[in-house]
């Protein structure tokens, strides 16, 4: 399944570990590297949002965590051309294990969305932290 992520998608976190963008950004999710993270700050929930320059059918997300840093529930939605910022199409809910191996979690079929917003509501850190190393979104581009 090609991937949905290109150079032209957006991506937007809820937080970063002491504000630290170079070490613990956003930019650390797609660099292909596995010794560079996305670290949130802590507290519940966290997201990571992706706009996608055309409209896609997501067909699975893909998740490498650090261990004690997972969202152990995670809440998939989505949002329409004609309304980008209601995200009022839920994809799927999933429940990663406590593992630093990459998961791969299949989302069912839905309209075209324009973006999609994984929410992590819970997490096996006491304190709410997200340690996210990789991040794909397999999937079609809809014509």
């Amino acid at each position: 399944m090609p991937s949905l992520i290109t150079p032209d998608t957006r991506i937007k976190v809820s937080s970063v570990l002491n504000r630290d963008n170079s070490n613990y950004g956003k930019q650390n999710l797609i660099d292909g590297t596995e010794e560079t993270c996305w670290n949130s700050e802590q507290g519940l929930p966290q997201h990571i949002l992706l706009d996608f320059p055309e409209l896609v059918s997501v067909e699975s997300i893909s998740l490498t965590f650090q261990g004690g840093f997972v969202g152990k529930k995670c809440v998939v939605i989505g949002s329409l051309k004609e309304s980008p910022n209601d995200y009022n199409v839920n994809l799927s809910t999933f429940y990663p294990e406590d593992i630093n191996s990459t998961q791969l979690f299949p989302i069912p079929p839905t309209q075209p969305l324009k973006r999609v917003k994984i929410v992590f509501e819970e997490s096996t850190d006491f304190y709410g932290r997200i340690t996210l190393y990789k991040l794909d979104v397999h999937g079609h581009i809809i014509q």
